[in-house]
């Protein structure tokens, strides 16, 4: 008697992505993950403050050159990356309720 998950899989590894229909094939396409580069402000393994700079960097330039520029999404990106969510939530909870401990 043959495994129904293995044959399954066997069933679905055998399908090439021509074969699938082209919603599927959209979804197939590896994302593209990119790290920060190196600044040398934070030459460091801790990159607590590097987090905390770009995440005021990225409010300043929106402050600053409005909500359509587009370089200020580098800042995003960057304290997306660095920051852990759960301190970008507090932040942003702070921003809203007036009491945030950076100038911005």
């Amino acid at each position: 008697q043959s495994n129904p998950v293995q044959s399954n899989r066997t069933a679905c590894s055998s399908r090439s992505r021509d074969d699938l229909p082209r919603r599927e094939q959209v979804n197939m396409s590896e994302p593209k993950f990119t790290t920060v580069p190196f600044d040398p402000r934070f030459p460091n393994t801790n990159q607590t403050r590097n987090c905390w700079q770009n995440y005021v960097d990225y409010h300043r330039c929106h402050k600053v050159k409005g909500q359509d520029y587009a370089p200020c999404e580098y800042f995003k990106k960057a304290y997306k990356t660095l920051c852990p969510n759960a301190w970008i939530d507090k932040w942003d909870d702070q921003i809203a309720n007036g009491c945030f401990a950076g100038k911005i």
